[in-house]
Parts: C-alpha cells; structure tokens; sequence
C-alpha cells in the first residue's frame, strides 16, 4: 500500500527580541580584509597500506606507473616484473594555505581516491608534494589516513557507511614555501562585507572615524569599506587589530528562509505582513494497490496472470477555517494566528509562498 499525504517536517522559528536580534556584532566578524586569503594547493600522490582494497592495477595503470616511479627514485628496480600490488590506491591531495603561513607550520590536508579502490583506511599517504595554481610546491604532506566511513561486505551481501574512499590527514603537511606578502606596507586596506549592505558599511565608516578621530575610513559601496592609514604612524597590522574589535548594529534585511526538502522555515523578526486572508483545508490522498492473479482452466493450455486492481481515495478533511490577518503585523502575530489554525509546517510554506505572490508577505522569500 502506498500513501501519498502531508509530510511531517521539521519546522524551526527562531524567536528573537528586537534587542537580541540587533546585537553588537564585532567588525571582523561581518567582513573581509582583502588580500588576506588562503590559497588552494592541490598534489597528485599514492596511499600505501591498503589490505587489499587498493586499485586494481589493470583498470588503473597510471597506479602502477606512479608506484613504479617511486620505486625506481628509491634505487629499486620493477622493469619487467609482474607487479601487481592491491595495497596501493592513487588519491588526490588537496589543502588550503591559510594567509600569513610560515615555513615549517603545520597544515590540514584531505585525500581522495582517484581508482576503483575500495577503502582507504589504515592506509598511509607517503610523501606528495602541494602545488599552488602558479605550479610551485608550497608544501609537502605525509601521514596516515584517517576515515570517517566504513565498508563491510561478505559473499551476498555488502553495507558501506559514508565514504570510505575519502579521508583526512590533520595536521598531514608541512609548509615548505612561504607567500610574499608584505601586509604592513599596504598603507590602504579594504573591508569587504560578507553581506553587502549600504547602511552597515556606512555604519562602519561612522564607527571607525568616530573611535579614531579621524577621517580613515571611507565607504566606496554597499560592499566596500576603504581605510587609508598613508598618514598613521602605527603599523598597519596594529590598526586592523584595534578596527576589527570595534562593535556596532549590522543592519538586516526582511528575509524569510524555506528548505523544502527539510521543511525547515527561518523568518527574521523585520517580516512585515500586510492584510490578508488565509484558508486551510486538509487533503489526504490514499493509493491502495491489489493485483489479482487469474489461472487457465484446467487442462487448458494457458498461463496464469496477473490483472493490476487500484483503489484510490480522496478525502477533504473537515472544513476549511479562514482566518484575517491584519496589516502590517509583526513575526509573533503572525505565528500565533497561524497556530491558532493548527497550520503544519508543510502548509506553512504553501501560505508564505502563496502570500508572497499575493504581495502580503513583505520580506525576501529564499527557497532552498
């Protein structure tokens, strides 16, 4: 029997006061000083160790060209053997440089196969070298895997829990090579922010002018806070380490946020509602399958078949309720009208897109 009806979901409000929901916030924690980036680093390498759940050497050949390389830089020599290991796994090696990196520091990588290996665990990555998207080698990493999943498997029957072909190595590489970049001779910096907002860049402007004293910061866009230090006799690392702890009231925009699949719903408190008029009904929808066999007579030459039976049935529920909802309410009114209904959270989201089209639902709808 299938059933096709409402889906239990879960469903989240965050209820907030406004004084909770306009809370300092710390200007390094909503923005970006340009140039101070990581940078992607990415390596080509073999994980050793394997019981028997490597690559299998005739679908991967290029497995079996690598370890032979190796062997060969460590004085042994394979050509014209049969070697057909099942402990090696080809993988790629991938890690980010994080900004102001020093030689000798350590850094997290993660490991991937590339074959048709089974399970990395308990392998051991030996050394690969990292290379940036300018094809230099800014680190070096080696150690063992570590993996989160698992894969168990007899002669009928197999389970696999996550992905045991993909692993990480903390602290699994050591910088090599450091990044030129004198960040104190930069006597400009830009604040980029990770939401671009006109009112919370020039409340940024204000603030830092403002604690300063002096006009430093000036707002170039929605995204774009610049700050000229040409005239600062502290270094500029020192000023961003003050700036950036300044607090203020990051402005927030209406939104209202619906995972569809989760049936997770996030409204901000800004949501405005202006009046409108809400109906509800219950729908339920049942598919009942019952095939029937039907055999030949006896003695007949025939065979014996099966004839598909369907019940469908619909049922409206009781009554719709239709409610009023006043203009320009506020978050809370609205939940506690909508409750009062019994509304669930999958007709939740069907209201809020509906009042949405309708023009009634002031705010920013994000569907995910």
């Amino acid at each position: 029997m299938k059933y096709i009806s409402l889906i239990v979901c879960v469903f989240v409000w965050c209820f907030t006061s406004v004084s909770n929901a306009h809370a300092q916030v710390k200007i390094k924690d909503i923005v970006d000083i340009e140039g101070v980036r990581g940078n992607d680093l990415v390596g080509y390498g073999l994980v050793i160790g394997l019981d028997g759940s490597g690559d299998t050497i005739r679908k991967s050949p290029y497995t079996e060209e690598a370890l032979s390389n190796l062997l060969e830089r460590l004085g042994v020599n394979i050509q014209g053997s049969d070697f057909r290991p099942n402990n090696v796994a080809a993988v790629i090696v991938t890690a980010s440089l994080p900004p102001f990196a020093r030689k000798g520091s350590r850094i997290d990588v993660n490991v991937s196969s590339i074959g048709d290996a089974k399970n990395l665990s308990g392998g051991t990555l030996i050394m690969t070298p990292l290379n940036a998207a300018d094809g230099n080698v800014y680190a070096v990493a080696q150690g063992s895997v570590l993996i989160s999943g698992f894969k168990a498997e007899g002669e009928a029957a197999s389970i696999t829990e996550g992905v045991p072909t993909s692993g990480a190595i903390p602290n699994g590489a050591r910088v090599e090579q450091e990044i030129k970049f004198d960040f104190n001779a930069m006597r400009s910096v830009r604040l980029a922010l990770r939401a671009p907002d006109f009112t919370t860049a020039l409340r940024i402007e204000n603030i830092i002018n403002k604690t300063i004293g002096a006009p430093i910061a000036v707002m170039l866009d929605a995204g774009t806070v610049e700050l000229d230090f040409v005239n600062s006799k502290l270094s500029t690392a020192r000023q961003l380490a003050a700036i950036e702890n300044y607090q203020l009231h990051p402005a927030q925009k209406a939104r209202v946020v619906i995972d569809q699949r989760s049936g997770t719903i996030v409204l901000g408190t800004n949501v405005k509602i202006s009046s409108v008029a809400i109906a509800k009904g219950n729908l339920s929808i049942t598919i009942a399958e019952a095939p029937v066999v039907t055999q030949p007579n006896p003695f007949a030459q025939g065979r014996s078949i099966v004839l598909p039976r369907t019940s469908l049935q619909i049922s409206d529920g009781k009554p719709g309720n239709i409610a009023m909802i006043e203009s320009n309410i506020t978050l809370p009114d609205l939940v506690a009208g909508l409750n009062a209904l019994g509304v669930t959270p999958r007709e939740m989201i069907d209201i809020l897109k509906t009042m949405k089209t309708a023009g009634a639902l002031h705010a920013e709808l994000i569907l995910q």
